[in-house]
């Protein structure tokens, strides 16, 4: 399978575990939510792990593996809480704005321009931020243009998800980082490995009630941790084969993938509209993607 093929059985592999959270775990803590979805998946590529030669671990990648951890799943507890209060057409579109972040953080801290193509993409993502709510627009028979913006602030979903994007826009430099040290084939099951480890000591150390949330709903458990598994070894995979920015950007489907799940399983309302704002944000991202290999 080649990268771009790897990159949507990614995309629609976290759309899957995220449609299969909300509907049958929507009921469980949002730390149980990322110990299931972490611990999981750290389990299922531990024998993958083990299977191959491990290069040497150098401090300067600990480093970054310690500075990761806390904002990884500082972002997934934010995630679940968000799909678990909002509907998921309100809540996984606006993990579009991870690139945009991106584009503020490389100038905070590297000093990068925005090109013309990138202000361009920035404008689409958030005119399919704007269309999501639109139905906020209308308001006494007139349009208020403001109202959308107002609306993203009120739903508590979108509000988490944009801080978990903007958390993911400095994930995404760190990990970036760390994987200059070894190969992608070992960073993605070593980093969700460590990952199970850590969320376990952080979410379950003194809630024996979070252990006792692993035992029940088992066939869910595993189904969305092994969605996890594929989506991290899949995405590490593509991201050997092509530059990251434009396989970020292909992954950012998985949004659609979460609207299209929204309709289906939870009867969201608005599809068509919906659709054309994942759509919009998608486009967006990929132009910022684009203007950011130049």
């Amino acid at each position: 399978m080649n990268w771009l093929g790897l990159t949507f059985l990614s995309a629609f592999a976290l759309a899957t575990a995220d449609a299969l959270s909300k509907r049958y775990l929507s009921h469980y803590r949002p730390g149980d939510l990322v110990l299931v979805r972490f611990g999981i998946a750290g389990a299922l590529l531990l024998p993958v792990l083990l299977a191959q030669p491990w290069p040497a671990l150098t401090p300067a990648f600990w480093g970054w593996i310690a500075i990761l951890m806390p904002l990884e799943i500082t972002a997934m507890w934010l995630y679940m809480r968000a799909i678990r209060e909002s509907p998921l057409s309100l809540t996984l579109p606006y993990l579009a704005f991870t690139p945009v972040f991106n584009i503020v953080t490389g100038y905070v801290f590297l000093g990068e321009q925005v090109s013309q193509a990138g202000s361009v993409g920035i404008l689409l993502v958030v005119c399919g931020a704007w269309l999501l709510n639109i139905s906020a627009a209308r308001h006494n028979g007139g349009l208020d243009i403001l109202a959308p913006v107002r609306a993203i602030v009120r739903e508590p979903g979108s509000r988490q998800m944009l801080v978990t994007a903007a958390i993911y826009s400095f994930t995404s430099v760190l990990s970036k980082a760390a994987l200059l040290h070894v190969t992608p084939a070992f960073f993605g099951p070593f980093y969700f490995v460590v990952l199970a480890v850590v969320t376990a000591r952080v979410f379950a150390s003194r809630e024996v009630s979070s252990w006792k949330a692993l035992g029940r709903h088992p066939f869910a458990h595993l189904a969305i941790g092994a969605c996890m598994a594929v989506m991290v070894v899949a995405h590490f995979f593509a991201i050997a084969h092509i530059e990251v920015a434009y396989m970020v950007a292909v992954k950012r489907t998985s949004l659609l993938f979460g609207i299209l799940y929204g309709a289906w399983l939870f009867r969201e309302q608005g599809l068509t509209r919906n659709l054309a704002a994942g759509g919009l944000m998608v486009a967006g991202v990929y132009l910022i993607a684009a203007a950011g290999s130049h």
